[in-house]
């Protein structure tokens, strides 16, 4: 009876227990009844809920929106590649010649990309990418960043040692705010971050459980950054914590900002002043469309700005293979430059990066080819640079539609799309829209964004995602797609705002 009961708790069906000499009528009667004295197991409560997780992950936000069906035109991503962004030759041939070696035989391959490859190999374990390397990264391809540094920057030196290879620039990010957060209650570290800002800054901020100390750039001055509010900032900041970083976006995501040497000046002044240490986002350092802009790094301005400022001012700088004219997001290369870090805190940093063994190695190999493309008189140089030229030349071209598109439309305004790859567009909304958004409970900008997919299968961004001033509604779009279909899509859009503007008149 024992193992007939033990059998139904299993599944089986007493049906079968004939053979053991019992009518199988019986023998299911028989383990009824003992289930029926068997008190019923409760189930077990789990062990994680939504009540007992980490409320820090729960308050994470990241940008990005739920799409309803299955095609969508994707504007709400900056993922070049996968927008149609063609592949740099150069880059890949590298890439192929260190994922399989026996091509360095093939005359199919120009000399200059082999002689890159066989470096990199040389430099890896076992002269293969899929070994670990060391936790800072390949040390000859920390070496071609910090030359490269040094090439752009005009003369300043760069140090290798100081130079971290990352999974792309998040990685990076995400390591040095975690080593920079300490402190409770009014003690605990204040990041001081851009609005509008990237959310991975938010993210990990919240993860964390460190503070977040809101500054506000002026959208009315083509989103500059203003030093006075990022005093008003940080004197409110410090009634309730220790503001300890200031992250710098340049070029801006979302807003397309390029700053001026002048204002990189003042923020490095600015936080030199309040011993902050700064984080300069430079991702989109190649994109630059404004005939009118420049890129300045902050290392370089901060060399330039004397030995007061340079030999004190603690700077993590942030690259990657994602942006650019490269558009390699897949690979999550990145790298990042940290100087005047204190030499125990740089031994802690090294501990801290080991824990994650190292950064993807083909990801490496992907940022050394970015840092160090071919030259004149090598024979790629040419087809190398007509394609960047050509990448770069196209999302010039499509930065300057959009921007005129966008501001033919009644309630749309957009300030000029100076660098990065997004319009970040102010739109207005109508009361009744807003009623509509709280129904739904939605913010308005997010209730635009779902309504703008739904009817039209154009994804993008809502302001709310990367935060704005109270009052103020936004959203976030990709310059990426093909020239035709950016029109489309621009046009979509247009129609869209105005039929929506009728709708909730």
């Amino acid at each position: 009876m024992q193992r007939a009961a033990a059998l139904v708790r299993r599944g089986c069906c007493p049906r079968t227990l004939g053979p053991w000499g019992r009518s199988q009528s019986s023998a299911a009667a028989e383990a009824s009844a003992v289930l029926k004295v068997r008190p019923e197991r409760s189930r077990r409560e789990r062990i994680l809920t939504l009540e007992s997780m980490n409320p820090q992950v729960k308050a994470v936000e990241y940008a990005g929106i739920k799409k309803p069906f299955t095609e969508v035109i994707r504007a709400n991503i900056g993922d070049a590649q996968a927008m149609g962004q063609q592949p740099i030759t150069f880059l890949r041939q590298v890439m192929a010649l260190c994922t399989y070696p026996n091509l360095l035989d093939s005359p199919s391959f120009p000399e200059d990309a082999k002689k890159r490859a066989r470096r990199i190999l040389q430099a890896c374990g076992g002269n293969s990418l899929g070994s670990y390397s060391a936790s800072q990264g390949v040390n000859c391809i920390r070496e071609d960043v910090a030359a490269y540094i040094t090439r752009r920057d005009g003369g300043v030196p760069a140090d290798p040692d100081n130079i971290y290879l990352t999974t792309g620039a998040s990685d990076g990010i995400s390591t040095i705010l975690k080593i920079l957060v300490s402190g409770g209650g009014k003690s605990r570290t204040g990041v001081m971050i851009p609005i509008p800002q990237y959310p991975l800054y938010s993210a990990v901020i919240s993860e964390l459980d460190a503070i977040q100390v809101n500054y506000y750039l002026d959208e009315d001055n083509c989103w500059a950054l203003n030093v006075n509010e990022l005093r008003r900032a940080v004197q409110q900041a410090k009634e309730h914590c220790n503001p300890k970083v200031l992250c710098i976006i340049n070029p801006g995501n979302p807003t397309g900002q390029v700053q001026s040497r002048k204002c990189i000046e003042d923020v490095i002044h600015f936080a030199w002043e309040e011993k902050l240490f700064l984080l300069a986002d430079e991702v989109y350092q190649d994109n630059v469309y404004s005939s009118d802009c420049k890129f300045h790094s902050f290392k370089k301005v901060l060399y330039e700005m004397g030995p007061e400022y340079s030999s004190n001012v603690e700077l993590a700088s942030f690259h990657s293979t994602s942006k650019g004219y490269m558009g390699e997001c897949g690979y999550r290369g990145g790298y990042m430059e940290v100087i005047n870090l204190h030499p125990e805190i740089k031994g802690q940093l090294v501990k801290l990066l080991s824990v994650r063994l190292c950064p993807p190695v083909s990801g490496q190999a992907a940022m050394d080819i970015v840092v160090n493309p071919p030259v004149p008189g090598e024979e790629s140089f040419e087809q190398f640079s007509r394609e960047k030229e050509s990448v770069l030349g196209n999302l010039a071209k499509k930065a300057k539609l959009t921007e005129d598109m966008f501001n033919q439309v009644p309630g749309i305004h957009c300030n000029p799309l100076m660098g990065a790859m997004y319009a970040f567009p102010r739109i207005f909304i109508p009361a009744k829209a807003m009623e509509a958004a709280q129904a739904h409970k939605m913010a308005p900008d997010m209730f635009y964004c779902m309504k703008l997919l739904e009817e039209t299968g154009i994804c993008v961004v809502p302001g709310s995602g990367f935060g704005q001033r109270e009052g103020t509604y936004h959203f976030r779009m990709t310059i990426l797609p093909p020239v035709e279909k950016l029109k489309t899509v621009l046009q979509k859009v247009k129609d869209f705002h105005i039929k929506f503007l009728e709708e909730y008149a």
